[in-house]
């Protein structure tokens, strides 16, 4: 009985050392995994925000602005070329994608027009819907590309909605949340600058 006590009292111990390594293992595997991701995004973030403004020498600290009847908010970054504010960064959101979320940093001079945008996040058809990652800023398609467009001053919708902007083909649900994000980064745009912006793009009914 006392082998048989003492061989229980073994595994047990066994166990619970293995257990510990494990879990020690886990966690630096964790740590190390979470600081790539993160540096990871933030490097992505950052060359999102260089590719969507004019050139600048320097990105204030960002802020937060709620659209009004948002429930999230977006993310600001004002750019600055010496003491002058050349444009803003936008990190806008859609959940009206085809296969639901689309993340952008849209890109915004002080005059209201985009100047840039780069997808972040989504989740839309390979060859399809994912076409939205240059569709709307090809210079040789005036009526599908959005850079140095701005919403306040044209209806900023897809043609098949009485809009001046040629939706991707096949592809108007992510065409639609596309700009939808757009005149969201812009909505936030005026919050930021105090100027207004239409009404964002309606959800199909």
């Amino acid at each position: 009985m006392k082998q048989r006590e003492s061989t229980f009292i073994n595994m047990v111990a066994v166990l619970l050392v293995i257990s510990l390594i494990s879990g020690a293992l886990l966690g630096f595997v964790h740590q190390m995994t979470s600081d790539a991701i993160e540096i990871s995004t933030i490097k992505l973030q950052t060359d999102a925000i260089a590719g969507v403004l004019p050139e600048f020498d320097l990105v204030k600290p960002s802020l937060k602005v709620l659209p009004d009847s948002e429930s999230d908010s977006l993310e600001i970054f004002p750019a600055y070329k010496g003491d002058k504010l050349v444009g803003v960064a936008v990190k806008s959101y859609t959940d009206r994608g085809f296969s639901g979320h689309i993340s952008v940093m849209v890109g915004i001079d002080t005059m209201g027009n985009f100047t840039g945008y780069e997808v972040l996040e989504h989740k839309e058809t390979p060859g399809l819907g994912s076409k939205m990652t240059e569709w709307f800023r090809d210079p040789e398609k005036e009526r599908q590309n959005v850079i140095g467009k701005n919403p306040i001053k044209m209806k900023f919708a897809v043609s098949k909605d009485g809009g001046e902007i040629d939706a991707i083909t096949a592809s108007t649900v992510t065409s639609r949340a596309f700009l939808d994000a757009l005149k969201r980064a812009h909505t936030g745009f005026g919050k930021f600058t105090g100027k207004t912006n239409p009404e964002m793009v309606q959800p199909e009914q």
